[in-house]
């Protein structure tokens, strides 16, 4: 049996339903990250099972035990919010303790769970210290480590760090991931960012509207995207779409076809597709090759040159479809001058 399971899960909010019957199932130990853009019901689902609202119907279990109609406190789950919430009367160590101090355990246990999650945190020369005299990446790893002394069968993190800069994002992002490693406690992390996704997941459930539209590896969804939806969100700069229709329809492949350019035996996302209906062709920026002369022509209309890569910006010559160009090498066309492009099938979908 799976360690954390929803079955069927739904929630209402009087008429408006905001999670549609989600099933999922998380292994002990994984690190399942829920992603998708605000509104997709990423962090109702979370709320749901920390209990801090309830089912309209449906079940959620941990650790093999149905907790629907149990209280936050007695779910064995420990919950870091994207807002610190620190006490600021108190010092650090006294809000990492408050909550032992409330289950009544003795100082001597509650002094040695302090110290050792303060110890992992590298927090002990911060135990003395208020909030107000911390950073914005210090309090939330006094956050986590409020979560980490209660000893929880899950932690539940909704978006922690949307209230960091860049680089305190992607620091306190490695400690999480660090973190991870080093207690191997089943987490289930709730972000809008890809990025995050990709580098800190196990298992990736992507949601839109209520709804989950695909769960798996990161690289599984980046590579082998079951919907337009997926192959759009996780990828940056997004994946190019091109309209166009289908022949040629046999073993899940086909023929792209449009006024610009053709292109054959491309994945066929859906298998109900058959010769002559339209659809879309999805190639990712990193993945279409600068060719001297390629089925693609567009004309570029903004270079982003970032150092470790250059992003171009192109709208296609013939029919003004939008679409980007990612490269690590040097790039010598200017604005406004043409480029052509070629790609390779295998790394291409038809959605």
């Amino acid at each position: 049996m799976s360690y954390v399971n929803l079955r069927n899960v739904h929630k209402k909010y009087g008429d408006v339903d905001v999670i549609h019957d989600v099933n999922l199932h998380i292994d002990k130990g994984e690190f399942v990250v829920f992603v998708g853009p605000s509104g997709c019901g990423k962090s109702t689902l979370l709320r749901l099972i920390a209990g801090l609202d309830k089912l309209t119907s449906g079940e959620i279990s941990i650790s093999g035990r149905t907790v629907m109609d149990l209280p936050p406190s007695k779910r064995g789950i420990a919950m870091v919010f994207q807002s610190y919430a620190l006490y600021p009367h108190m010092t650090v160590f006294g809000n990492m303790a408050f909550s032992l101090d409330l289950q009544s355990l003795p100082k001597k246990e509650i002094q040695e769970r302090v110290l050792a999650a303060a110890k992992i945190l590298q927090m002990e020369h911060l135990l003395e210290r208020r909030p107000a005299a911390l950073s914005g990446g210090q309090r939330q790893r006094v956050a986590i480590g409020r979560a980490i002394v209660r000893n929880p069968d899950v932690f539940l993190f909704d978006e922690p760090l949307s209230n960091l800069d860049a680089a305190l994002r992607h620091d306190t992002r490695v400690e999480i991931s660090k973190l991870h490693e080093k207690l191997g406690v089943t987490t289930i992390y709730v972000t809008h960012d890809q990025v995050e996704a990709m580098t800190l997941a196990d298992k990736i459930v992507v949601l839109k509207d209520g709804h989950v539209m695909q769960v798996g590896t990161p690289l599984d969804l980046f590579n082998e995207p079951q919907n337009e939806f997926v192959a759009g969100f996780l990828g940056a700069p997004k994946m190019n779409f091109f309209d166009g229709v289908v022949l040629n329809v046999k073993n899940n492949q086909g023929l792209f076809k449009n006024e610009v350019f053709e292109k054959d035996k491309i994945r066929l996302v859906s298998s109900e597709k058959i010769d002559n209906d339209p659809i879309r062709l999805g190639v990712r920026p990193q993945h279409l090759r600068l060719v001297k002369s390629g089925p693609i022509e567009g004309r570029i209309t903004m270079i982003e040159r970032l150092g470790t890569e250059t992003v171009v910006e192109l709208i296609s010559k013939k029919n003004n479809t939008p679409f980007r160009f990612v490269t690590s090498g040097s790039f010598g066309i200017n604005v406004g001058e043409n480029a052509n492009f070629n790609f390779d099938s295998k790394r291409a979908h038809l959605f």
